[in-house]
């Protein structure tokens, strides 16, 4: 006869309203979820059990419950929980989905957290060419205001041009006004 041993602590979800400043994150995080992977399901936090209440880790997780990453810590702010979230949101797509998360338009590039104005923001690292440098995206939360749906009432050919010829247009063409 074996001894029982338990198992790993089974993680909860975490309802809302029991961490106000991470609901309130990853409410903005979602919105970019929901921008840029419009058929990913959006993110939930699940809390793994500690031996004293307070020291519950809290992850950033996909909605099946699988998570990548850091736990979040306890909050000091709510633009200190947005970049954690943010950050963990990222991990957890980037480690579970094996995709970068979330992609500039303008360059395909995976994006990274910065700070603008004491906010965190989506930051690309350019083009890498002179005249294409790095920039931000973004504020985090809002990226659907630069993640447009496609319009798919626009003609394609064959090849993947518009009826003018272009590759992308819409996406060029912003990058020639923004650029």
């Amino acid at each position: 006869m074996h001894p029982s041993f338990p198992g790993p602590p089974e993680p909860r979800l975490v309802p809302a309203g029991e961490h106000p400043l991470w609901d309130e994150a990853l409410a903005a995080v979602n919105r970019d979820l929901a921008a840029t992977l419009p058929g990913q399901r959006p993110l939930c936090l699940l809390a793994y059990p500690a031996d004293e209440p307070d020291d519950e880790q809290v992850y950033v997780a996909l909605a099946d419950g699988n998570a990548h990453g850091n736990s979040l810590g306890r909050p000091r702010s709510a633009g200190w929980a947005l970049r954690i979230v943010a950050e963990a949101a990222q991990d957890t797509i980037t480690g579970c989905l094996w995709q970068a998360w979330p992609v500039c338009t303008l360059h395909g590039l995976g994006m990274h957290m910065g700070e603008e104005a004491g906010r965190p923001v989506w930051r690309c690292a350019g083009g890498g060419r002179p005249g294409d440098p790095a920039h931000v995206r973004a504020a985090v939360g809002e990226l659907d205001t630069v993640h447009g749906p496609r319009r798919p009432n626009r003609k394609r050919r064959k090849d993947g041009k518009d009826s003018q010829g272009r590759t992308n247009a819409g996406e060029n063409g912003a990058a020639r006004r923004a650029g």
